[in-house]
C-alpha cells in the first residue's frame, strides 16, 4: 500500500463515519502533507531545495510536512505555490 493512500483513506473513512469534525485538523494535515509531498517528488524538489525556496531551514520544511505539526496558512500557501498547487479552505 502506498503512502499517498494511507493518508487519503484515513480522511475519507472519518468522513464516511461522520467523525472528521470530531478528530482536530490532523487527518486534514495528512493529507495535505502527503499531497505536498508527492507534488514536491513530481518536480523533483528535494527538502534541501523547498527549503531554499522557501527561504528558510530545511526543518521548517520538515515541520510543513509533518502531519503532527501546526503550520500557518502562509507557510502552506508558499510551499504549495512553489510546487505548482494552491491551499484551498471550505468551511462546510
Amino acid at each position: 500500500m502506498s503512502r499517498k493512500s494511507v493518508g487519503s483513506r484515513v480522511a475519507d473513512f472519518l468522513r464516511k463515519e461522520n467523525s472528521l469534525e470530531k478528530v482536530p485538523g490532523r487527518p486534514v494535515k495528512e493529507v495535505v502533507a502527503l499531497q505536498l509531498s508527492a507534488a514536491m517528488k513530481k518536480r523533483k524538489i528535494s527538502k534541501a531545495r523547498m527549503a531554499e525556496l522557501l527561504k528558510t531551514s530545511r526543518s521548517q520544511v520538515d515541520r510543513i510536512l509533518d502531519p503532527k505539526c501546526d503550520i500557518t496558512l502562509s507557510s502552506l500557501q508558499r510551499a504549495a505555490a512553489l510546487v505548482g498547487q494552491r491551499v484551498v479552505i471550505e468551511l462546510v
